[in-house]
């Protein structure tokens, strides 16, 4: 168990004692309470400095921790009802987002999310390269609005030839991204595209923008052009949102004969592409495709990537790249939003990206991942024959999987949740109607590649 959560654990076990004491009693001292909840003195430093900006406890240097004063209770609780007339129906719909079901009880399996599993993740590298940037002496002054200058020509580098630092704005992450993008092109009741299935971050921001997402179906080849063509003209749609290269959730990769159909489509429609590349450093050892801002003349593709998928869930570090006047229209909502991005961790993600130890680290994910995916997918493929993977993708983290006919994913999701193992039910990833029942597995938040497999074994013993 990590300090941070034994830390946690112990200050909820010292409220519960703090509750029997009386203002001004001394707590046990550091090195009682090192031995009776036998735990570190980090841990026992952390639960007292947290109890102690609660307000609980006060510290007293070579004295002892004391019990404080507690705070007089409001005499009422204050009737808040107006504000359900004041904000009407104008609510923000998250239920794509989390689960309905709360936190899954300790021991669960995560098949669910989309983040990296605390082992893959680079910690040791991104721990030097914070503590690098803290040490810079502008590391707290304030950053520049599109982001700092030797970050941005790096992610320009990443992104391909022709692509110059001033075509990048650096982004709180792909979520935060994808949401500026949406409200600074389309206006509420405006429809927008996107792929069915996609990534329900994309239909629940498009929503909580007025926008209405639109689904254009996909095959294994990816987004059909035809398809996509007839939706823009009956929509008049001015943007879609896509993610060619391993798509979530299917893993699909759009086919080459496609990408010039794409740009085409939306270039006589006179729409903006928002390309999603949060792929773009989870391959599996094979090449990645390039962007499709690669094909891209014009200005119509705006495109976004992230670090937070291949590095740690809170390093919030991304990038838009967008040409002409589009850009100034997404720098002056970063400036309406929140003015700038914080340095220190724009400064650490230029560290990590500027460190050998980077490419080792994609490299070495990349085995994982693939490792991973296989083990996923082979127990899946003997243990499960009545679901349908058809496709192991070459990239990203998940696998899409089809139930039998006349199941409900839901049902399923719940079920596995209750042998312990949290899956993703495929509902959240279509802005309209299903075509068929699905789940969604993710490969890469699990402990290791054993835990895979007792995911799966759990899974076949709660039924279809």
């Amino acid at each position: 168990m990590s300090d941070g959560s034994s830390s946690v654990e112990l200050a909820a076990r010292l409220r519960a004692e703090i509750e029997r004491l009386a203002p001004g009693d001394r707590l046990p001292s550091s090195r009682e309470l090192i031995r009776r909840h036998r735990v570190g003195p980090a841990t026992v430093s952390q639960a007292i400095a947290t109890l102690a900006a609660e307000g609980v406890v006060v510290t007293r240097p070579g004295s002892g921790t004391y019990v404080a004063a507690r705070a007089r209770r409001r005499a009422e609780v204050a009737d808040t009802s107006w504000q359900t007339v004041t904000l009407a129906d104008r609510s923000v719909d998250t239920r794509l987002l989390t689960d309905a079901g709360g936190p899954p009880p300790a021991g669960t399996i995560m098949l669910d999310g989309g983040y990296l599993h605390r082992s893959l993740q680079p910690g040791k590298i991104l721990t030097a390269a914070l503590a690098r940037a803290a040490r810079r002496p502008d590391a707290w002054d304030r950053a520049p609005a599109g982001g700092l200058a030797a970050l941005r020509s790096v992610f320009a580098t990443m992104a391909g030839d022709g692509v110059h630092a001033d075509d990048i704005l650096v982004t709180a992450g792909g979520q935060s991204a994808l949401s500026m993008a949406f409200r600074a092109i389309a206006g509420p009741g405006d429809p927008v595209l996107v792929e069915s299935p996609t990534y329900p971050g994309a239909i629940a921001a498009a929503r909580a923008a007025g926008l209405r997402p639109v689904p254009v179906p996909m095959d294994a080849d990816g987004l059909r052009p035809g398809l996509l063509a007839d939706a823009f003209g009956m929509t008049r749609a001015r943007l879609l949102y896509c993610q060619p290269t391993h798509h979530n959730p299917t893993g699909a990769v759009l086919a080459p004969p496609r990408r010039r159909e794409i740009i085409d489509a939306a270039r006589a429609a006179g729409a903006f592409v928002i390309e999603d590349d949060f792929a773009r450093h989870l391959g599996h050892g094979t090449p990645v495709p390039p962007p499709l801002l690669a094909d891209d003349r014009d200005g119509t593709v705006i495109y976004l990537t992230s670090l937070t998928k291949p590095a740690a869930p809170s390093l919030r570090i991304g990038a838009l790249v967008a040409r002409g006047p589009v850009m100034a229209r997404l720098r002056a909502v970063r400036l309406v939003d929140d003015f700038f991005i914080s340095r220190p961790l724009q400064e650490t993600a230029l560290e990590l990206l500027s460190s050998p130890a980077w490419e080792r680290h994609v490299r070495a994910l990349a085995v994982a991942l693939r490792e991973r995916c296989g083990t996923l997918a082979a127990a899946v493929t003997r243990e499960l024959p009545g679901w349908t993977l058809d496709r192991v993708p070459a990239g990203g983290l998940h696998l899409w999987v089809r139930l039998p006919h006349g199941a409900d994913e839901t049902a399923v999701a719940g079920t596995a949740r209750q042998h312990g193992v949290a899956v993703s039910a495929g509902d959240r990833f279509f802005a309209t109607e299903l075509p068929a029942a699905y789940l969604r597995l993710s490969f890469a938040g699990a402990a290791d590649r054993a835990e895979l497999i007792e995911a799966v074994r759990r899974l076949a013993s709660s039924g279809p």
